[in-house]
Parts: C-alpha cells; structure tokens; sequence
C-alpha cells in the first residue's frame, strides 16, 4: 500500500537505487500507525470489495503491487489458500511487516521488492492470473501511472484481469472527506475515475463491466 503523508514536502523520499519511493506511512518512524489508519479509512471494505469481484480459483497467481504491510496479500492467502501470492512494494521495512504479519497468520505469501513502473518479473510475461493495486495508484507519479499499467498488462495472462481499489480525484463525489484532508491534491488530481479508465484502456485494458472493472 502508498503512503498516506499529506504531502510530498512532508515525507521523505527514499532512495535505495533503483528510484526513490515514500516509506509506506510516509515516515519510518510511523510505520506502526500505518495498519489502524488505513483501516479507519474504510481499508477493510475496500480490500473486501475487491476480493469479491475477482472470482480467484484453485491455481491461480496472483500479485499485489504496492503491497506496503501486506494486509491484502495475507487476506487473499487466507481467503483462498489454493492460490498463489506474490506482493511488490519498494519499501523494505513494509516489506517485513508484511512478512511478519504473514508469518502470524500461516500463510505463505512471496514478498517481492521493486517498483510498479518496472516489474521485477523480465522473465514471466503473462504470468499472473491476477493482478491487485489497492490504495497505491494515487501515490505513483503521473509520468509513471501510465508505464505501470503497461507492466501489469505486461504480467497478467490473456484471460487475465486487474482489480483496482483507490482514492478518486478531487471532483469525484465518492472520495471521501478524511480522504481528502489527508491527501493532498497533488496527490489525487490526476487520479479521477475517467482519467485511469483512459490511462488503462491506452495500456490496452478492456472494459469487462459497467461497474468499471477491466
């Protein structure tokens, strides 16, 4: 998952030289309020929601980018314990929480580093049978949202599908209050519900529903 700072001059960018990323609660020091505060942000129910749409089956692999703590990967693991998982996030300290919180639950979950905009994965073209982004879209930079797209298309089988969860942009009535005093319009004005319908279907996404999943 994206960080939830309120603003780029306030979080840290981190190198670890391959790109710069922000740390998953903006700030290392926080990492621990990350969970409870995603979660008084309607985490759950949106990670819920997006669980149900993805009709998963025995066999099939999926992958979480921008997997921050790793509450979704654990929850698709233990919800369909018959599937593959694998989350990517830049974070390392993220990446262990995550790591750790798979570890409470008995699941096995591959935990990945690297940055959605190039894929760690040159050799797996069409590959996964999922692919999940929750919380995180609005947090890649604009230059990188459309690469992204192309990579997950990259990834993903033929019959493949991606499943999005997000913040929307300012001018979308379904981003709520909270949301929208914790992020910055830097951060959502280039993330509206027609503007990442566009990006996706220049990415080579087609439309599967009217309820806008691809």
């Amino acid at each position: 998952m994206p960080p939830f700072a309120t603003a780029g001059k306030e979080s840290k960018a981190m190198q670890d030289g391959q790109g710069t990323y922000l740390p998953a609660a903006g700030h290392d020091w926080a990492l621990f309020l990350y969970d409870p505060f995603v979660k008084l942000l309607g985490g759950d129910q949106a990670r819920k929601a997006l669980l149900d749409q993805t009709a998963l089956r025995s066999g099939h692999r999926v992958l979480d980018i921008g997997c921050g703590t790793g509450t979704l990967a654990v929850l698709i693991k233990r919800s369909h314990p018959e599937v593959e998982v694998v989350g990517l996030d830049p974070d390392p300290k993220a990446l262990a929480r995550a790591q750790q919180k798979a570890d409470r639950a008995g699941v096995s979950v591959q935990f990945d580093k690297g940055f959605s905009d190039s894929l760690p994965y040159h050799d797996l073209d069409a590959s996964f049978d999922r692919v999940f982004s929750s919380m995180m879209f609005h947090h890649v930079p604009v230059a990188d949202k459309e690469k992204t797209l192309q990579e997950v298309r990259r990834v993903l089988k033929s019959d493949g599908s991606f499943h999005m969860a997000d913040f929307g942009g300012p001018d979308d009535r379904t981003t709520g209050w909270l949301a929208r005093r914790i992020h910055s319009n830097e951060h959502l004005k280039d993330n509206s519900v027609k503007r990442i319908l566009a990006l996706m279907s220049g990415s080579g996404f087609r439309r599967r529903d009217d309820n806008g999943t691809l």
